[in-house]
């Protein structure tokens, strides 16, 4: 076949799947498929809500677990997605409250990521299990709660930090995806200890910014632990991804940040009033689906005619 004098074989478009069409919810919704996904496939990450930290130097709260899910099948009927909320934080004794879970329910294999684990508080010292766990309140031997649970693989979250000092100073933070909290601080100094686990940046899958990227320097970062709760000096701060920081003296933990699946930070110890102690609710989760669009690609030499039959139908990259 003649092709302008060209040497090399003739090769007509063919469907490839770069680029991707982005969908995301902070709410509960359907997902419905785009007509350009003709494989039938997407990556899809799922955050469940972040806990809410404890209370009178309470640990931070864990963050929801996160999932982030590769070639998932996506049936033309439609996905239901539920978003779990964060967890309360804690103006009492208690712990801080967990994280609800979220769900991305394809009939056939669903995902699920459990919410974050509640911050250890006055009487109630050790941090929850969770997605990732809770930070434990200062106190002597006290062990941080554990994140991935239930288990999955790869792992949705990490453990909370635990604490060895009844101090006065900084409680543990909660775990985040990315990374375990840290220890409370046991040293009196106001070195500042007892930080959130850092979350997990998923700017490689969905692209350098989308709508639903929280601002600032945790764009692109979701599942931040929260900081723990502080005696007299500093709070610890909240891991990437929307943790809360935890309280300093006088002053309540800061909330997660909204559809993040961040934790909310704990309370500081210090004398009444209670909402001075209280521990900060966790943030929402929220749900983002990438599709690669079936757009058509010319790999090598390719013939005018198909060239032309291509650009007209609206089918050429």
């Amino acid at each position: 076949m003649s092709n302008g004098g060209i040497i090399g074989p003739v090769q007509n478009p063919v469907q490839g799947y770069t680029g991707g069409t982005v969908t995301s919810f902070t709410s509960p919704g359907t997902f419905t498929k785009s007509p350009t996904n003709t494989a039938g496939l997407a990556t899809v990450m799922v955050v469940a809500g972040g806990a809410g930290g404890g209370f009178d130097r309470g640990g931070g709260g864990g963050a929801g677990g996160l999932r982030l899910i590769a070639c998932q099948p996506v049936p033309a009927s439609g996905v239901t997605v539920t978003i779990g909320g964060g967890g309360s934080g804690a103006s009492s004794p208690a712990k801080g409250g967990a994280g609800n879970p979220t769900t991305f329910a394809t009939a056939s294999n669903p995902i699920t990521s459990t919410g974050g684990g509640g911050g250890g508080s006055t009487c109630n010292v050790s941090g929850n299990s969770g997605g990732s766990g809770g930070g434990a309140r200062n106190c002597t031997s006290a062990a941080g709660g554990a994140g991935n649970t239930p288990p999955v693989s790869p792992p949705q979250g990490n453990t909370g930090g635990a604490n060895t000092t009844n101090d006065g100073q900084t409680a543990a933070g909660g775990g985040g995806a990315g990374a375990v909290g840290e220890q409370g601080n046991g040293n009196p100094n106001p070195a500042v200890r007892g930080n959130g686990g850092i979350g997990i940046d998923v700017r490689p899958t969905f692209g350098p910014s989308q709508p639903f990227y929280l601002p600032g320097p945790a764009a692109g970062y979701f599942g931040g632990g929260a900081g723990g709760g502080a005696g007299c000096f500093s709070g610890g701060a909240g891991g990437l991804g929307g943790g809360g920081a935890g309280g300093p003296a006088n002053n309540a933990g800061t909330a997660g940040s909204p559809a993040s699946g961040g934790g909310g930070g704990g309370g500081s110890g210090t004398a009444p009033p209670i909402a001075s102690r209280s521990g900060a609710a966790g943030g929402g989760g929220i749900v983002a689906v990438i599709e690669k669009n079936g757009n058509y690609v010319a790999p090598g030499v390719w013939s005018l005619s198909e060239q032309y039959n291509f650009k007209k139908a609206g089918q050429w990259t």
